[in-house]
C-alpha cells in the first residue's frame, strides 16, 4: 500500500491549495471533504491527476459483470 499524504499550498493571497497524493480513485474526494470542512473552506476549482482514474488495487472493475455458481 502506498504512503497516502496531502499536499497543502498556503498562498500569499489567502488562498489554499491541495493536492492528494498516494490516494487513487473517487476516494480523493473524501479526503478534500474532510480538509474542507476542517478549514471552512469553498472548493473553487478542481483538476483531477491520473491517479483519480485508478482503482485502488490497480484493477478496474468499471462493466464487470461477475458471477459464481
Amino acid at each position: 500500500m502506498s504512503d497516502r499524504k496531502l499536499k497543502i499550498k498556503l498562498l500569499p493571497n489567502g488562498e489554499i491549495q491541495m493536492e492528494t497524493l498516494g490516494i487513487k480513485g473517487k476516494k480523493c474526494l473524501d479526503y478534500i471533504d474532510v480538509f474542507k470542512n476542517l478549514v471552512d473552506a469553498k472548493i473553487v476549482d478542481t483538476q483531477y491527476t491520473n491517479e483519480y482514474y485508478e482503482s485502488e488495487s490497480g484493477i478496474s472493475t468499471d462493466n464487470t459483470e461477475l458471477r459464481w455458481d
